[in-house]
């Protein structure tokens, strides 16, 4: 199962170039899309989902050329939005019934079964007398999940679905995706670093509407190696440094120094330590070599 992007283009009305000349090759299990807001993830999943247009680029997916026939993949497509909407007082289950009518499940006992094992995937199923309007927002999401695996989908297309959820809730939701990931192509945006390092085989950072680097997480740190130093240093030194050294980040300590990391080929002086490279690094490093 190979999703193909060649050459993909869009720019707004508002002059805003969403996509630009983008080429992207996503195979099967979990692939993170990470990038800043505004990098152009949004743009890209309603692209692949087929609500809207390039004006230029190709996209393949199991031999369907999606922009040509997109009746072809939405049949295979499970799609999670940023933003889904109101649900009505109904029950999870009688929702998910109602929706398994809806996709032509006409037998009730396929359907009884059907929304008993999507319940059961995304651990919602001793909640599933409860009004859907009245879940968390993580149960909601999950339930976006439940809702799309009806479909039996073999592309799954997740925007940004960690954001707001608390640490439980976030924990919960990457475990789902997790379980489903071994079965589908998923891909997953995101702009929480964490969430690809925990959860992804393969990942693409974009900004701009531009492939800044693609590959494994574990590989992507391992070509950082011996390039990353740190050092602590004053609230009041940090404009210098950042005037003198390729800084790439800083973080506060508890005692208000700052714990600053630097990208360089050699150690940047003796009053620096190497660290290692983290997943974080890679994607400050790609973000400030695109400046």
């Amino acid at each position: 199962m190979k999703l193909k992007i060649n050459n993909l283009s869009k720019t707004y009305k508002n002059g805003v170039k969403a996509l630009d000349n983008l080429n992207l090759e996503i195979g099967s299990g979990m692939f993170g899309l990470l990038g800043p807001n505004g990098a152009g993830k949004s743009s890209l999943m309603r692209t692949i989902a087929t609500l809207q247009k390039p004006d230029s680029g190709t996209i393949e997916f199991e031999g369907i050329n999606v922009l040509e026939d997109n009746i072809a993949l939405r049949k295979i497509l499970g799609y999670l939005p940023q933003e889904f909407g109101v649900y009505p007082n109904m029950s999870a289950e009688k929702l998910l019934d109602y929706f398994a009518r809806l996709k032509g499940i006409s037998s009730k006992t396929e359907r009884k079964e059907l929304v008993k094992k999507v319940l059961e995937v995304t651990n919602l199923y001793d909640q599933r007398s409860k009004y859907v309007s009245g879940y968390s927002g993580g149960m909601k999401q999950r339930f976006g999940i439940a809702q799309l695996l009806l479909n039996n989908p073999k592309l799954i297309i997740v925007d940004e679905p960690t954001a707001g959820l608390d640490p439980a809730e976030r924990h919960r939701f990457l475990n789902v995706l997790r379980e489903i990931g071994t079965n589908h192509t998923v891909i997953f945006s995101t702009h929480i670093v964490d969430d690809v390092k925990e959860l992804c085989h393969e990942m693409a950072i974009l900004n701009g509407g531009k492939i800044l680097a693609q590959g494994t997480p574990e590989q992507a740190e391992e070509n950082l190696k011996g390039q990353i130093w740190t050092k602590i240093i004053t609230r009041e030194e940090l404009e210098t440094y950042e005037r003198d050294f390729n800084v790439i980040s800083s973080k506060y300590n508890q005692d208000n120094t700052l714990n600053i990391k630097v990208y360089s080929a050699e150690k940047p002086n003796e009053t620096f330590v190497a660290a290692t490279p983290q997943l974080e690094d890679v994607y400050f490093v790609a973000l400030k070599s695109d400046q």
